[in-house]
Parts: structure tokens; sequence; C-alpha cells
């Protein structure tokens, strides 16, 4: 029996953000094209619909300006200052919003749609597709990519497609192996390790404290130079929240290194040096000798953490007259360089973010073009560009999308 063939002008492999908005982009600039998109599974723009707790943070706050917002990426920094003036955070928010998508950014710069609801990022997608003429194939999982003269042929498990332009947009892999396919072709494929993950800490006197947060927290890793603030969370596991994903992103290849074993230095207010929390225990117990530490938090650290923390060194039925000079100091290192011993990560296999994947070197990165196979392109998370949490991974999508799209269109229109 004669294998089934079709002929496109472009395939897009992948049916997340970056493949979705590759493929929209290519549309609405070269409108006569016979677009398909390719997803190996059965369910389309799965991370857009869990990302952000079920809200999805579909970008950041587009008055960060582009140096700043590219500064954001621990690898690809300089390739998304190159594409960021073409596709910018402010152009993602007029594209959805003109789409009839209303976005709203909140205090820590995270931008998510007004109705905080990932289905109406998706929803939109989804629609624009439909309405444009996009076709889409689930459970088509691309065996073989085959270059050939006049563009590529791609084997499905029952079918072959043709095109002269393919985009490849299939996000991360777990493993090395899951790149195999694109380094036969020529690629260079740095080995993937997870970029976002929370750090567990299995014998944390914390436990108990599972959902307590700070808002502004220091966190670094003992011994190297890795260290981030920000909002932090305790959970039952270990320690979570925008300090320790941030920490996770810039530290992933080091973190990896070290198998996910590392001793942690938790400030809990980063406000305060060492020399000002001295002073601050010194001006209260001056003012309130006589009031009981268990009772009176200071640096405003929640009452349940405090608590635990005058506990692990025996101060808490004490008063602040009480306090001793080697009571100010114990309670000052608690403060400022609690210990934790990490002993492995957790990730969110939906949310999973990888860095690694096709070198940048290994493509021309004014168009994410592959340089070893003419009319192949990248865009997302298949490329060695990670972000850190905030919305800047997604942004990375659309950005990308739009690049491959002005690429083709160009070498359509010099035809």
């Amino acid at each position: 029996m004669a294998t089934k063939e079709e002929s496109f002008d472009v395939i897009v492999i992948g049916g997340g953000a970056a493949g979705f908005f590759s493929a929209i982009r290519i549309k609405e600039l070269q409108p006569n094209l016979k677009i398909i998109l390719l997803e190996k599974s059965s369910k389309l723009l799965s991370k857009v619909t869990v990302s952000g707790g079920g809200r999805c943070n579909v970008t950041h706050n587009p008055a960060l300006g582009i140096s700043t917002f590219s500064s954001r990426y621990p690898r690809g920094a300089k390739l998304m200052k190159k594409l960021l003036p073409y596709f910018s955070a402010e152009d993602t928010w007029d594209w959805f919003e003109n789409n009839g998508v209303k976005l709203k950014v909140e205090d820590d710069g995270r931008a998510f749609p007004i109705s905080n609801r990932s289905s109406s990022i998706v929803n939109c997608l989804m629609d624009c597709v439909d309405r444009i003429g996009i076709i889409i194939r689930l459970q088509s999982p691309a065996q073989q990519l085959i270059p050939s003269k006049n563009g590529f042929t791609i084997q499905l498990p029952d079918s072959q497609l043709t095109s002269k332009f393919v985009v490849i947009t299939s996000g991360g892999s777990p493993k090395l192996e899951g790149f195999n396919w694109l380094k036969e072709l020529g690629h260079t494929i740095l080995p993937p390790v997870p970029s976002l993950f929370t750090f567990n800490v299995p014998k944390s006197i914390f436990k108990p404290l599972s959902g307590v947060a700070l808002l502004n927290a220091k966190v670094k890793i003992e011994g190297v130079k890795l260290e981030e603030s920000g909002p932090l969370l305790i959970t039952h596991w270990g320690l979570s929240g925008p300090a320790v994903l941030r920490l996770s992103a810039w530290g992933a290849r080091q973190l990896g290194e070290m198998n996910y074993q590392f001793t942690v230095l938790v400030q809990w207010n980063a406000n305060y040096t060492e020399e000002s929390t001295k002073e601050h225990i010194a001006e209260y117990k001056l003012k309130n000798p006589k009031r009981k530490l268990v009772n009176y938090p200071l640096f405003d650290i929640p009452s349940r953490l405090w608590e635990v923390l005058l506990g692990d060194i025996a101060i808490g039925e004490k008063t602040y007259n009480d306090l001793s000079k080697r009571d100010v100091n114990l309670l000052t290192e608690s403060l400022i360089r609690f210990r934790l011993s990490v002993i492995g990560k957790t990730t969110f296999k939906e949310e999973f973010v990888t860095c690694g994947g096709v070198s940048l070197d290994s493509i021309d990165q004014s168009r994410l073009e592959s340089k070893s196979n003419k009319g192949l392109f990248f865009a997302g998370e298949v490329l060695d560009i990670d972000g850190i949490t905030g919305g800047f991974n997604f942004q990375n999508a659309w950005t990308g999308g739009d690049a491959v799209a002005r690429a083709i269109n160009s070498d359509m229109k010099s035809k």
C-alpha cells in the first residue's frame, strides 16, 4: 500500500505556545501559505493551560524595557536583546488585546489576562488558528525529518508530508536522546537540565509551616556565587517561591553538577543587614524590655515562623530584657544565615522548563534558521534559551515565533 503524501508550504512541529504563535504570525504575514501544525500528543497548549497556577503568566511588565527584560534570561540573553525590539512584551500585550484578551500587570511585574484564566489565552490562540485557516493534526509525531533539494519530507506514522519550510517548536526534552533527530541534521545539542525547580529539604524543621510566605527573603547557595532575593514560600517538602525558582534558573547547570545536594543560607528579610538586625533588636529591647520574644515577632516575620526560629535556639520563653549577647548573636545568625541542607529538587512536569537543547551557535540568530539546513527554523524552548520565572519563557515563545515568521516572509518576498 502506497504511503499517503501531502504537500504544504510550512509545517510546524509542536503544539505549544511557540508552535501556535509561529504558525499564526507566518499566516498573518503570508495569508496564502498552506500551514499545518503537528502535535505528537492529544493535547494542545498544555503548558499555557497550567502556567501561573492556571492563570497563564503570558509575559512580564512591558515597562521593564528591552535591555532589562533581556537580562532576565540565564541563557539566550544576547539573542533576546537582538529580537525583542521586533516583538517585545509591549507587542505581546497589543497582540492579545487586539485579539480580544485584556491583560493586567500585577505588583511583581507578572502579566496575566484580566479574567485570571489561562483559558482566555488558549481560546484566543485556538480561535485565531481556526479563523485564519491553519490545519492542526493531533497524535502525529514526526518520526523522521528528511531534507531534500526543494525542502523537507516529514515521516508520520501513517503518511508523509512535504514542505518548503519547517518550524520546530517541539519544546525541551528531559533526556539528551530526545534531541537525537536534530543532532543527526548537523546541530550541536547542549545537554538538557531542569531550569525551574524547588528545593527539597527532607529534614527541615519548617515542615509544619507549609504555606508560610516571606515577602522579600534572600536565598544563597553556600560556597558559590549564587543568590537571589524575593518572595519565598515554605512548603511541606522544602522551599519554593520566586526567589528559589529564579535561583534554580541561574544555577541550573551548577546545581545539576552538585547533584542537587548543597546548603542554602536563608535570610528571612533581605532588607536588613547583620548590623541593622542587631541594632533593631537592641532598640526593641530598650523600649520593650518586659515583652516575651515569642509573642512579639520582629522583621515582618510571620509569627509561626518566628516561634520555630526562637524554639530552634531555645530563647522563645525569654523576655527581650533577658537576651544575652550570645542570644542576640544566635538570633541574628538564624535571621541572616539560617542553614538548610537541600537534598534533591521538585519539578512540576506540566510546567517543566529546561536549559539546553539546540545550541544558538547552530542557528542564524537573526532568523532562528538552521545553519546546516536552509528553510529549517526553531522557536521556543527547543533552543538553548530559558528565562527566570515571571512570564519570560512565554515571551521567548512569542518573540521567537515572530522572528521565524519575519524570516519566512522575507524569503517569500524575495522569490
